[in-house]
Order: structure tokens, then sequence, then C-alpha cells
């Protein structure tokens, strides 16, 4: 078996799949960008000792998932990721009615500290590692919903600075693509209801110790390499948590 291919792939897994995990690690790695074409299905089979059609279904795989995308008679690409379709996989907070809708974003605060403990072990970070913290609320139609904790990586996102997030004219996950070459392309979500602390009730608008959705989310770039650590808190009021759509369900079977 070819050395380049992923050795972390449980004993045992088709060959495809191993492809598909050194391709997403080549990914990880910078080797190919967002936009730029991969090589050739000829090479990369080459590359990773295997069948076109192996390296094919594994192309096929990441096509899927929208990390890669095929242009006929041009080449594969690694996908930008637009806005809306974007936005929409991980932003889901909807009105009642089951309406979207883009939220307005105030920035609250924003600082660089050393990494909590509790970041480090969500963003597999070593002991002193310095990370960026950043507090945004979230409005929808004009009703603050959401008080948005996120902590980032300074390692993966040198030199931001508190102008960057202020005079962003996109969403996070898209400055993070076009500032810092970071692709968010996978999210772990845990649900949980809390009771608003004086900070949150503050930004909220809510009676300190009113009940809120907490949604505690870790965002992945490729080869699962988190990228952000962010903690929501939600008032549900007027508002809810709109699950997998059932195209999104069927995509990750």
């Amino acid at each position: 078996m070819n050395t380049s291919l992923s050795p972390t792939v449980p004993l045992g897994s088709p060959l495809y799949e191993q492809v598909k995990q050194a391709v997403l690690a080549a990914l990880a790695q910078g080797e190919w960008k967002q936009g730029e074409a991969i090589p050739p299905e000829k090479h990369l089979a080459e590359r990773f000792g295997v069948s076109i059609g192996t390296l094919r279904k594994a192309i096929d795989e990441l096509a899927a998932e929208n990390i890669l995308v095929r242009h006929q008679g041009r080449g594969t690409y690694v996908a930008v990721h637009t806005r809306n379709h974007h936005f929409f996989k991980f932003f889901r907070i909807v009105g009642q009615d089951g309406n979207k809708s883009y939220p307005t974003t105030q920035l609250v605060r924003f600082r660089r500290v050393k990494a909590s403990a509790v970041a480090r072990e969500k963003l597999a970070l070593p002991a002193g590692a310095l990370v960026y913290e950043f507090l945004n609320v979230l409005s929808l139609n004009g009703d603050v919903v959401m008080a948005d904790d996120v902590c980032l990586p300074e390692s993966r996102f040198p030199g931001l600075t508190e102008a960057h997030l202020r005079e962003r004219t996109s969403t996070l996950y898209a400055l993070y693509q076009d500032l810092f070459g970071v692709n968010v392309i996978a999210t772990d979500e845990r649900l949980r209801t809390c009771l608003a602390e004086r900070t949150q009730a503050r930004c909220l608008g809510v009676p300190e110790g009113s009940a809120l959705l907490e949604i505690r989310r870790i965002a992945f770039s490729y080869n699962r390499q988190p990228v952000e650590w962010r903690v929501s808190r939600v008032n549900t009021e007027r508002y809810e948590y709109l699950g997998q759509e059932p195209w999104e369900a069927g995509a990750a079977s």
C-alpha cells in the first residue's frame, strides 16, 4: 500500500476511503487552495498507488460532500462555498413559521488571550496557546435573538483584528475562507438548555435567569481539524432551532 495513504483510517476500511482521507489531509496541509484545480485523476491514482476506479470513487464522495466540484471538460476543483449555501448549512435559527433570514451582527467584545482548558480541549491546542475570543449579538427581523461566544486559535488566524470582524461584508465563515484560507466544511453541535447569566441577559434583553437554548459547536476544516469553538445562547420566545433538512441527512448517510 502506498505510504501517502492515510494511516488514521480504521483497519479494514475500503481502499477508496483511505484515498479520500489522504486527499483531505493534502487539503488540510494547504496543498490545493479553494478555487484551484487538483491534479488529474491519473496523476492522483499514481500518487496513491490505486486504480482510476478507486480514485474516482473517493473523488465522487468528496464532490457529493461539496468539498470538491467537477467542471465538465475542465477538471476537478476545490470548492469555494457560496454565501447562501454555506450560511444556511450552519445557521439553523429560524422564525417559528420556518422563515429563514440573514441576521445582523453587533460585535460586543474582542480580545486575544491564553486559551482556557476548555478551549484547548475543543480546539486541540497545546498549553500556553493563544486564542482570539469575541462576543457577537445577532438579530433577526429586528429581534435580538442570539449571543455568540466565539473562540479561534491564533495559529490558524494570524493577525485577526477587531476591524476585520467589524468591517466584514459577509459571514464569519466567508471571512475565514477569504482572509485565512480556512474552509469550514462540518460542525459538531450539542444542544442543551441554560439560564441566562448577567452578560447574556443584557445582550439579549431578557431577565437574568431566563431559560435559553445553548448550542455548543466545534467547527472543522479538512481532515476534521477543529478551527472554531463557539457557544451560542438563543432566546426561543419567537425563534427555534431547525435540524437537518432531509436532503442533508441523505447526503451525510
